[in-house]
């Protein structure tokens, strides 16, 4: 499917559904790729070191594969430009992969809510009538097969293998992230046009999906997923609204691309 037949074939309505799909994607995995990569050199063992910082580099990658849809397909800006030139009001990533990295059972956490949720929605863009997604899918999901398989082994090691102080910590930090966890699922304005194209099933069914997968994952780790008549899902961060952390994050992210945007390394 070339650019051309792309714009055909799609209403002004469904293009524009379609291309804020896109950046909820690519903005989520550029901004959790920053976040994991900040464990570079701090993580408890080395391993984990090499690990966060081969996760990052994937999640950088697929953010560039889809902004590049974006520039191909929709006529945005090159994926270098999308990703170092806007501020915060443009950007339309939940608030969940804004926060600091806290400490380490607060990222293994988010690190398991956000890529088990990611897991599962290119699961559902296998079959997306938008080849380029479905492509795309198709082509990321060992990579993302691996980022649940880590994530889930040390939730597991921490909470059913662990000891009293490991388990109680990695609950604390699932009783903190879960309604931050919820936002990853914010209904869009044009969620019913893809679900009418084949698109995307939508947030509501891959939440769905979710919840039955966390909560089996979880329980096999002894920890217990807070209840949704519990909490008020955070939402916000797909209308342009973001935590205090986002753009101090983006300014230095895009400090040296901002010096000179034309420089050749």
């Amino acid at each position: 499917m070339d650019k051309g037949h792309t714009i055909t074939i799609y209403s002004n309505q469904l293009s524009a559904a379609l291309k804020a799909f896109l950046y909820r994607i690519a903005d989520d995995q550029m901004v959790i790729a920053h976040r994991n990569s900040e464990w570079t050199g701090l993580g408890p063992i080395l391993e984990e070191d090499i690990a966060f910082s081969s996760i990052a580099q994937d999640k950088m990658g697929h953010s560039h594969a889809v902004y590049s849809i974006l520039h191909e397909h929709f006529g945005e800006a090159d994926p270098d430009t999308i990703a170092f030139t806007r501020d915060e009001k443009d950007f339309t990533c939940c608030h969940l992969v804004e926060l600091p990295i806290g400490d380490y059972s607060f990222s293994l956490v988010r690190h398991l809510l956000f890529d088990l949720a990611e897991q599962l929605r290119f699961e559902m863009l296998e079959n997306s009538s938008f080849e380029p997604l479905a492509k795309l899918a198709r082509k990321v999901k060992g990579e993302i097969k691996y980022h649940v398989f880590h994530a889930v082994t040390w939730i597991t090691q921490l909470g059913a293998k662990g000891n009293e102080e490991s388990k109680a910590r990695v609950q604390s930090a699932l009783n903190e992230t879960f309604p931050l966890a919820l936002g990853i699922f914010e209904p869009g304005d044009g969620d019913e046009e893809l679900k009418v194209a084949s698109i995307f099933e939508g947030e509501d069914v891959l939440q769905k999906k979710w919840l039955e997968a966390v909560t089996s994952i979880l329980n096999e780790a002894g920890l217990t997923l807070p209840s949704l008549n519990d909490v008020e899902p955070v939402y916000g961060g797909r209308k342009g609204y973001h935590t205090e952390y986002l753009q101090p994050m983006l300014t230095e992210m895009t400090e040296v691309f901002r010096i000179d945007a034309s420089a050749e390394w």
